[in-house]
């Protein structure tokens, strides 16, 4: 077969088309970047107790004393981002997941928010899927005992928490929001942290991976 000076024209348009299209999916997977390996706490800075933080079948476990686990892996900050992670909580255990902060020795993270992970602790109504103490989830949108999907995206001004797919949570932050003295509690950059609450709480938390967004 033939084809015309117009005909080849028209298949390469395609051809850049599909290419393009190829380049757009490779981009998007190769977005996501591994925060753990299942097997180390490489990447990751323990402050207060190291007691309070094992491995076990891949996922970092919570228990024990107030501790942070603060991700170090990467010195350029955090600001618009997905995050994505797997989460399970025993019975009356209380947990988080900070974001826009950054490592201190001692103490409840001041710098950022966290993302509250509580699906059945008695002593705090907080539940999963709560900007902590500026827009609250009452009602535990995930159950114990059983890893439950957790995705945190952040763009600009806006954070979405989505439970298992659900959105469950938006927050906006409302112009000439001032921070905190004792939490700052507004949108800026930084990294994640991960919370052991205390010694009566088990939190797991494991598949964490992370897409920058522009």
């Amino acid at each position: 077969m033939r084809l015309t000076s117009l005909s080849l024209f028209s298949l390469s348009l395609v051809c850049v088309a599909l290419a393009a299209v190829s380049a757009n999916a490779a981009e998007d997977d190769k977005g996501w970047t591994a925060l753990t390996d299942g097997k180390s706490f490489d990447g990751w800075k323990i402050n207060e107790s190291e007691k309070s933080w094992s491995i076990k079948d891949g996922a970092f476990v919570a228990k024990g004393g107030r501790s942070h686990l603060f991700y170090v892996g990467d010195e350029k900050p955090f600001e618009n981002f997905i995050l994505n992670l797997k989460v399970m909580t025993k019975n009356n255990s209380n947990g988080g997941v900070y974001f826009h902060t950054k490592y201190q020795k001692e103490g409840w993270p001041k710098n950022g928010f966290e993302c509250q992970v509580n699906n059945s602790y008695n002593s705090d109504p907080r539940k999963t899927a709560s900007v902590y103490a500026v827009k609250d989830v009452m009602e535990a949108p995930a159950g114990d005992d059983e890893f439950f999907d957790y995705t945190i995206e952040v763009k600009d001004k806006t954070a979405k928490l989505y439970i298992n797919g659900k959105l469950v949570n938006e927050y906006t932050e409302p112009e000439g929001t001032e921070a905190g003295k004792d939490f700052t509690r507004v949108f800026d950059k930084g990294t994640f942290a991960l919370q052991a609450h205390d010694p009566g709480s088990t939190v797991y938390y494991k598949d964490i991976r992370v897409k920058r967004l522009p």
